[in-house]
């Protein structure tokens, strides 16, 4: 056909040997020509039987574990309904009047027909679960897999554990309309910090966060404006995303405070 571009013509004419048929090998979305394709099929790599384990612990593989992950917490719970998360230290004894007062926190969250989310650890997580189920509310413990093993506490009637603290911190997001955050160690930081980072930001709707204790967070407080603000890396409105409380009735009514009728 005139016009078309020839080019074993065009070969012969420059004195070279006409192009051989490049053999073309598709797998999934990914083309392969001449070297590259490949001598077996994805179906035989399937059905081969192998005595290596070892793609057990590849990337590929880990992230199909991490899938697994969030399918799993969305499935179980997605149907909670509103929730408020409760954070701090695991090692908050029960003769701790912080640990009365997280049990406070939760039967007045559990008792507005709210779900209390814990870390489902000891210490303040169990106070705020026991205090949910005391007064037959939802009481959920997300726990993560770590080296010293940590049980969920009996007060939890519906956990989780995940391997992830990424995946299990995404749980803590996506279903809490409202936090409190008691003292703690760098655990409970990092969840502080999570919640209030993705809040500036904009990557998450913004939910009110109360910061139980006073005598404990001041001092926090008093560094992130005097430091911080002073240095200009947060606007002063970066502050006014929490409260500090030393009242149970007012810590839970400020993470309530965004959900209708609570």
């Amino acid at each position: 056909m005139q016009g078309k571009d020839n080019t074993d013509e065009k070969n012969r004419d420059l004195g070279r040997e006409p192009q051989a048929e490049v053999p073309v090998y598709h797998r999934g979305p990914v083309i392969m020509r001449g070297k590259m394709v490949p001598k077996d099929t994805t179906n035989q790599h399937l059905l081969t039987p192998s005595a290596d384990t070892s793609w057990l612990h590849t990337d590929p593989w880990r992230v199909l574990r991490i899938q697994a992950e969030f399918v799993d917490g969305f499935g179980a719970l997605a149907e909670i309904g509103p929730a408020v998360s409760i954070f701090g230290s695991a090692r908050t004894g029960e003769d701790d009047p912080y640990y009365a007062a997280a049990r406070k926190c939760g039967q007045l969250v559990a008792q507005q027909g709210v779900a209390v989310i814990t870390g489902g650890g000891p210490g303040i997580m169990e106070a705020a679960n026991r205090g949910a189920a005391e007064v037959g509310g939802s009481s959920v413990g997300l726990g993560i897999e770590l080296p010293h093993e940590q049980a969920l506490n009996g007060w939890v009637n519906l956990g989780m554990n995940f391997r992830y603290f990424f995946v299990r911190k995404t749980m803590f997001m996506k279903y809490s309309s409202g936090s409190i955050i008691f003292p703690g160690g760098f655990g409970t930081l990092d969840e502080a910090f999570e919640e209030l980072t993705l809040v500036q930001t904009g990557k998450s709707p913004k939910i009110p966060i109360a910061l139980f204790g006073r005598s404990y967070w001041e001092g926090l407080f008093d560094w992130l404006r005097d430091s911080m603000l002073a240095e200009g890396n947060i606007s002063a409105e970066d502050l006014r995303l929490f409260k500090i409380t030393d009242d149970p009735v007012e810590a839970a009514s400020i993470a309530l405070s965004q959900l209708e009728g609570a």
